[in-house]
């Protein structure tokens, strides 16, 4: 007995051993990006004025680094909180954990070189070597043209600064190892000519994040590429209330009957001089897409993307957009 339990105590021991060698990898090892590089910017009109526009109406960075007011319809941002962060994405929106949006106005950055900061947009790493959650979605933006990114940068560099604390991320177990080996490298691009209408459609919605939230995830997060663009991504609300996003591929059950115009003026009907956003009650259905952000979006990009959706291979996906939260139980 006493043999047994001495073998029984050196594979423990050996398990102990391996695990903490595992973890000590891990930490050492990843993330695998390069370091920062030696960049110093120019934040000339033009620059910044093209920053400006893909980050409220492209990327949409401050769609989830602002406070968005969802008593209102699509959450129109709150003025004066531009890039203020604090957005919160938890359990009840089917995340690993608790994550925080950052403060991206010159309070919260103003610690960060121009290389610093184009290395956690593109790596999702930040400058004391931690890896982000992809719910900021590195991933695209590291497959941007830089000089999009430098006008990102250049354009949150001239925002008002905004003292505000954001509270620090905390993903769960094993997430918060995983978490290390999902940061590559970035593969820049340079964008399409815009008279190749569907590659320039691919890089807009590449830069849009379109997958990111109409692809369903795993448990762990991450998209499934195989089901790319059919829709049903789940989104829970505080109130116990399900959102699940649309189906945008060619299917029956998505948008192949959707002519360019319908597609267009779909988002551009937010932006039109008579829209005001309606008042939405509690728990009734609001959409998280931030429609009047990507209504601003110019008319030749918005044709753009279409006419790349029309490209992409149908999935039957018949979405239920909304279930209350007493349906929801």
């Amino acid at each position: 007995m006493k043999r047994f339990l001495k073998i029984v105590g050196y594979l423990l021991g050996l398990v102990l051993i391996l695990v903490i060698g595992s973890v000590a990898y891990l930490q050492l090892a990843f993330p695998q990006v390069p370091e920062a590089s030696e960049l110093t910017l120019d934040y000339s009109q033009e620059r910044i004025e093209r920053g400006e526009y893909l980050a409220n109406h492209v990327t949409v960075c401050m769609d989830c680094h602002s406070t968005r007011d969802f008593s209102l319809f699509s959450g129109p941002p709150v003025p004066g909180t531009l890039g203020k962060g604090g957005d919160k994405f938890d359990h009840g929106m089917g995340f690993p954990g608790v994550f925080y949006s950052k403060n991206i106005t010159p309070a919260g950055i103003s610690d960060y070189t121009d290389g610093e900061l184009y290395r956690v947009i593109t790596t999702g790493v930040t400058k004391d070597n931690r890896p982000m959650f992809p719910v900021m979605p590195y991933l695209y933006y590291g497959k941007m043209d830089p000089e999009d990114i430098y006008s990102i940068i250049a354009y949150i560099r001239s925002l008002d600064p905004i003292d505000y604390e954001v509270p620090e991320s905390s993903p769960d177990f094993p997430v918060n190892l995983i978490l290390r080996t999902i940061p590559t490298p970035g593969e820049p691009t340079t964008i399409p000519s815009t008279s190749d209408q569907v590659a320039y459609g691919k890089y807009l919605v590449n830069a849009s994040g379109c997958a990111e939230c109409h692809t369903p995830v795993t448990e762990q997060g991450q998209i499934i590429p195989e089901l790319m663009f059919s829709g049903g991504r789940v989104f829970g609300n505080p109130d116990g209330s399900i959102l699940r996003s649309s189906n945008i591929t060619q299917d029956a059950t998505g948008i192949k009957d959707w002519t360019e115009e319908r597609f267009v003026n779909q988002f551009k009907q937010y932006v039109d001089s008579g829209y005001v956003a309606p008042k939405i009650p509690a728990g009734e259905f609001n959409s998280i897409m931030p429609w009047i952000m990507y209504g601003g979006m110019k008319e030749d990009d918005l044709k753009a993307i279409y006419a790349y959706l029309k490209t992409i291979e149908p999935i039957s996906n018949s979405v239920v957009k909304f279930t209350p939260a007493e349906s929801a139980e």
